[in-house]
């Protein structure tokens, strides 16, 4: 029997999801990249399934969302957040962060509709300093993104958690990422293995974050307090207005195409 190829993402934030994976399970094998990546090789069929930027579930209609595990938020998710040199509504050129195209996408949403301002948008490799980049600001997700401004930082004055700030513009949650699955699939062994992964971990959070500490840097009460507290890993009816919200403002702003949908496993349709 073939595995099934799984592509997650090798992020703190991802360990729920995956922590029931990877007990040798003999029918998939799982294979870790950043989020942008991921996308594109699932895209060019080197995986079967991954967990991807929900912006690259839509641009691509062939893909089914397979599952209601999903990394969201419900307020601030402290790894997803811009940092700038100037005031929201004057900064003129953007460094996103390669990692994750739907983050990119929040960030323009929120600075046209909310500040007013189109800035130009820059590259910001993953193995390049936030704080070194030639323009107004930053976009800077995952676990470098964790850590908060201090005086060191300057000359950074201004910090948005962008989880945040969708949630009080909003009252909506902000789903980030989704396991999305190629045409021909078993949606339904899928649909039952990841969710039943992202259970198995939420019940298992002290291991989880006593191996994550120090690979991350962060305490294990850290580790818990950001994967309770700031993060959300249910795909329910909110989430998905959230997604809805999120696409809308997208297509308003033509960021994506006009014609572009979601599809469920469950037969529901967003976007």
């Amino acid at each position: 029997m073939n595995r099934l190829r799984i592509g997650a993402v090798s992020y703190l934030n991802t360990k729920p999801l995956v922590y029931g994976l990877e007990s040798a399970d003999e029918r998939f094998d799982i294979i870790y990249d950043l989020p942008s990546r991921l996308a594109d090789r699932l895209a060019e069929r080197e995986l079967d399934v991954a967990l991807i930027p929900v912006i690259e579930a839509i641009n691509n209609p062939i893909y089914t969302i397979v599952s209601d595990a999903c990394i969201a938020c419900r307020g601030p998710v402290r790894s997803v957040k811009l940092f700038s040199k100037v005031q929201a509504g004057r900064i003129s050129t953007l460094a996103l962060d390669e990692g994750s195209r739907t983050s990119a996408t929040l960030s323009r949403i929120i600075l046209m509709k909310q500040f007013g301002c189109t800035p130009e948008c820059v590259p910001l490799a993953m193995t390049d300093s936030w704080r070194e980049v030639d323009a107004d600001a930053a976009l800077v997700i995952g676990d470098r993104a964790m850590k908060s401004l201090t005086s060191d930082d300057l000359p950074f004055q201004i910090e948005i958690d962008l989880g945040e700030f969708w949630h009080r513009w909003t009252e909506l949650p902000f789903v980030f990422a989704v396991w999305a699955a190629l045409p021909g699939t078993d949606l339904n062994l899928l649909d039952h293995a990841l969710s039943d992964a992202r259970d198995s971990g939420r019940n298992n959070l002290d291991e989880i974050c006593a191996s994550a500490s120090p690979e991350y840097g962060l305490s294990q009460s850290e580790c818990r307090d950001y994967l309770t507290k700031h993060l959300h890993f249910q795909l329910g009816p909110r989430e998905k207005l959230g997604l809805s919200q999120f696409f809308d403002y997208a297509k308003q702003l033509s960021l994506i195409d006009q014609d572009l949908s979601l599809q469920f496993y469950d037969c529901k349709i967003t976007g």
